[in-house]
């Protein structure tokens, strides 16, 4: 028996996310500044026998890895976007660099506390004019990266979509890009704790106040780690598939609600596979001899919803309504 010819609209790619060349390109310039920044500093520490300069210098080092980690993940997505073994994209590439990077952020955190408590407890002696010079440097390295990674970093999208029953709608939903945003934290991370360092600094050469570098270290510590902390739950978020409370939930079942064919959900499932792109199945009761495109044409009026399946469960009009 041959086999029923192909339907084009029953196949489509699972290239559902486009990437973010802007950010992949601007990432690996915030790498390459980042990692000669971290040369000069161990090569100065080396040659002039700095501890201060060898010490912010591997600190650096830190951030270049967390920033490359970034870099990878836009050319690893790139490379197996269309490999068929990601049957829903290549993606959470992305998202798990930036758990990953938000892990990292969080062991810098530690080290940060860590060293502070110490210098809190046993002073030691601070060469300010180096120390202050090493700090301007570093700020402005960093504010340069973080130039580089401003551009998508907090660009959301919205959308408005028109109803055939009569009445529309619009709404605004942020999607970050969760991988420039480790970036971006790691950067933000380092240019923060430069300032506080400078701010010690001043006040420890212009009026004595040796334990402010310390204490700042420590104000440092606790912005870095409440900084990990949110990127680390928007991408724990996204890595399990807790999405149920996305507004696009409520819009499935406003459009199943409002459809002509009576039906009822039985069960839902959305998860993301791009930064604001969605898959869903859907399983109805409805009335014999329902097509299951209707509702998939139905549904499509929210073009967040790239990967729509319908599941279909014959039952009387009683148990429909």
């Amino acid at each position: 028996m041959q086999a029923p010819a192909q339907n084009p609209d029953w196949t489509h790619s699972h290239h559902f996310h486009q990437g973010n060349p802007l950010a992949e390109r601007n990432t690996r310039w915030a790498v390459v500044l980042t990692a000669a920044m971290m040369v000069v500093e161990i090569a100065g520490g080396w040659i002039f026998n700095s501890m201060a300069l060898l010490a912010d210098g591997w600190h650096m080092s830190s951030h270049a890895l967390a920033l490359g980690l970034s870099a990878m993940a836009y050319a690893a997505a790139r490379h197996y976007a269309h490999d068929r073994r990601f049957s829903f994209g290549t993606w959470k590439i992305e998202v798990l660099a930036g758990y990953t990077s938000a892990l990292a952020l969080v062991l810098v955190a530690g080290v940060m506390l860590v060293q502070s408590l110490q210098r809190l407890l046993s002073p030691q002696p601070i060469h300010y004019d180096e120390a202050i010079a090493i700090g301007v440097v570093g700020l402005l390295v960093n504010l340069a990266c973080a130039w580089l990674l401003r551009d998508g970093h907090d660009h959301g999208h919205g959308h408005g979509h028109g109803h055939d029953h009569g009445h529309s709608h619009g709404h605004g939903d942020h999607h970050h890009d969760l991988n420039l945003r480790s970036a971006y934290l790691h950067v933000l991370a380092d240019a923060a704790t430069s300032v506080l360092a400078i701010v010690a600094l001043f006040g420890g050469k212009l009026w004595g106040l040796d334990w402010l570098d310390p204490v700042m270290g420590l104000v440092g510590a606790g912005l870095v780690a409440v900084w990990a902390q949110g990127l680390l739950r928007d991408a724990g978020k996204v890595l399990l598939d807790a999405e149920m409370e996305a507004p696009v939930v409520e819009e499935i079942r406003e459009v199943i609600a409002a459809s002509p064919v009576p039906a009822r959900i039985s069960d839902l499932h959305v998860w993301r596979v791009g930064r604001g792109d969605y898959a869903c199945i859907v399983s109805l009761v409805t009335a014999p001899g329902a097509d299951p495109e209707y509702f998939k044409r139905q549904l499509r009026v929210h073009e967040e919803l790239v990967h729509i399946t319908v599941e279909l469960h014959a039952a009387g009009t009683a148990a429909v309504g």
